[in-house]
C-alpha cells in the first residue's frame, strides 16, 4: 500500500490520538507552554494593526511559531482536499442520519448538509443564525474563556490547569445543549 493510499483512509482513534496528544509533549520541549489557534488571531492583529490597544501590545514576534502553525493548518487542509479527499462517501451513523432527518436535513452528500452550509442559506434567516450568530457566540465564548477549545482541552487539561477543565466542561455542555435543545427549537421555526 503506498502512502498516499494509507493517508487518504480515515485513521483510526489509537492512531490519531496519540498523535494530538504528542503534540504537547513537543511543544513542552522546545519551549512553548501555550497552544490554540485562537490565539493566532491575537498575533496577527497585534501584527498588522500596531493600534494604541492594551490588548495587543506585547512582544507578538515570540509567538511566530504559532502564527506558522496555522498557516500549516491552512495549507494542509488545502492540500488535504485539493489532492488527497476521500472519495468514498462519508460514513455517518443511521441513528444520527434519521436524527438529521427528522429535522428536515435531507443532503448528506458532502462533508456538511448542504441543507445548512449551502450558500444559497447564507442571506437567509437560518444562514443569519447559524452562520453570524454562531460565529459572533463562539468568538465571544472563545474571548471569554481565555481561548479556544483546541487550547483548553489538549494544552490547558495537559497541564492540569483548572480554568481549562471549567472551559472544556463548559464547551461540552454548551454543544449539548445547541445539538439536543436549540438546534430542534431552530429548525422547527424555519
Amino acid at each position: 500500500m503506498e502512502i498516499i493510499e494509507l493517508i487518504k483512509k480515515p485513521w483510526p482513534w489509537y492512531v490519531a490520538g496519540p498523535l494530538i496528544g504528542l503534540t504537547v509533549p513537543t511543544l513542552l520541549l522546545i519551549g512553548n507552554k501555550s497552544f490554540g489557534i485562537s490565539s493566532s488571531l491575537r498575533h496577527i492583529c497585534a501584527a498588522c494593526m500596531p493600534a494604541n490597544i492594551s490588548f495587543f501590545k506585547y512582544d507578538w514576534k515570540k509567538e511566530t511559531w504559532n502564527l506558522v502553525f496555522v498557516l500549516g493548518v491552512l495549507i494542509g487542509g488545502f492540500l488535504a482536499t485539493t489532492f488527497l479527499a476521500n472519495p468514498d462517501s462519508i460514513v455517518i451513523s443511521e441513528s444520527t442520519i434519521s436524527d438529521l432527518k427528522a429535522l428536515g436535513i435531507q443532503d448528506f452528500s458532502g462533508l456538511m448538509p448542504a441543507d445548512i452550509f449551502a450558500t444559497a442559506n447564507i442571506l437567509s434567516l437560518k444562514g443569519l443564525i447559524f452562520f453570524v450568530m454562531g460565529g459572533f457566540m463562539v468568538g465571544f465564548g472563545t474571548r471569554w474563556a481565555g481561548g479556544c477549545t483546541s487550547g483548553h482541552a489538549i494544552m490547558g487539561l495537559s497541564n492540569l490547569q483548572v480554568p481549562s477543565l471549567i472551559a472544556t466542561c463548559c464547551f461540552m455542555v454548551g454543544g449539548f445543549a445547541m445539538t439536543h435543545l436549540l438546534m430542534p427549537f431552530i429548525f422547527k421555526l424555519f
